[in-house]
């Protein structure tokens, strides 16, 4: 039997007695002046986040409210210096039997199932042979395509969310299908291949475990474009007659896609096909950006954000209802937050 909330967290307010279920995104141990040990808990939501400090029993309770558990809380909510917070009275873990994660997790909007059908079915357009083999052949892996359902495209900035990296692949593999038409001197089974796997690596790069989501041990050493260009050779190697210039041609796109040194990308654009993919892919994450700031813009019609830090501007979005469903925004961008992930965002 799946549990379910009653509350969320952007709905909380000062003085409010709570009994619901959280996800622990951090669990800290502390003491008092007087040597006390307590729990600082940050909990969370697909609305958004929320300190918590346990107070009593906080040794015995340790076990029960580990990063990445669903608990069941009782406590009350109260303002802190004009921060909202809760007094944990008490926890207990819910069995992940009994928890659905879209209830507690930033998650995309679009249907999953539609989406991985739309890029399958992209992956059989292509009509180059050999990329198409490739494609169906990387997308047939059934945990492969477990993790691309729910992964997310970054760990901040854009599609930072359950079904992020599936969304934005699909939304570049969308705008490299459009603009090969447009224009007929593309190669359009080069340019949608690499819009399919430019970010494949990042299966890779996140450990899709528990939740949070963290870089995995390879991911922070060698980066998720590297770990593509392996997982894309490991399947090369088992298609005979791969050419080698087609190979090297499509890994080009995958290694340039950011576009510059200092964003992150080993290779300079140096194609037709690499050129468009890396205005493609940062013309995706940037709209997807701003469009959720707009979501959470009070107010409708145009209005100017705080400073983004990350653009080095104030952005004037038209603002809209927030009751869209939109995973909210993680605004504290700079904090701790690893220099690949900014890459798209010009730092």
């Amino acid at each position: 039997m799946t549990s379910t909330k009653r509350i969320q967290i952007k709905e909380i307010t000062d003085g409010q007695t709570i009994h619901d279920l959280f996800l622990v995104r951090e669990m800290n141990r502390g003491e008092t002046k007087a040597g006390k040990p307590y729990l600082s808990l940050v909990l969370m939501d697909a609305s958004g986040e929320i300190s918590g400090r346990v107070w009593e029993n906080a040794e015995q309770l340790m076990g029960e409210c580990q990063a990445g558990a669903v608990i069941s809380v009782t406590g009350q909510a109260q303002a802190y210096k004009g921060i909202l917070q809760l007094r944990i009275d008490t926890l207990t873990r819910k069995p992940e039997s009994e928890v659905d994660l879209a209830l507690f997790v930033p998650s995309t909007q679009g249907n999953v199932v539609l989406m991985a059908k739309e890029l399958i079915k992209l992956a059989n357009s292509v009509e180059n042979p050999f990329l198409k083999e490739l494609l169906l052949s990387l997308f047939g892996e059934r945990k492969l395509m477990q993790s691309l359902k729910k992964a997310p495209a970054a760990k901040v900035m854009h599609h930072a969310y359950v079904g992020g990296l599936l969304e934005h692949t699909l939304g570049v593999a969308r705008l490299a299908d459009s603009i090969s038409t447009l224009y007929p001197n593309l190669d359009r089974s080069l340019l949608l291949t690499g819009a399919l796997l430019h970010d494949i690596g990042k299966l890779k790069e996140f450990s899709f475990d528990s939740f949070p989501f963290e870089y995995s041990d390879r991911g922070r050493l060698v980066g998720h474009m590297v770990l593509g260009i392996e997982m894309i050779q490991e399947k090369i190697n088992g298609i005979s007659g791969f050419p080698e210039d087609l190979g090297d041609r499509l890994k080009h796109l995958v290694l340039s896609h950011h576009g510059r040194y200092e964003f992150g990308s080993p290779s300079l654009p140096m194609m037709q096909e690499a050129f468009a993919l890396n205005f493609l892919d940062d013309l995706d994450a940037k709209i997807n950006y701003l469009d959720r700031l707009a979501g959470q813009a009070k107010g409708e019609g145009y209005q100017w954000t705080e400073f983004q830090r990350n653009l080095e501007r104030f952005l004037f979005v038209k603002g809209h209802r927030g009751d869209d469903g939109s995973p909210p925004l993680d605004q504290e961008q700079d904090n701790g937050v690893d220099p690949r992930q900014r890459t798209l965002f010009g730092l």
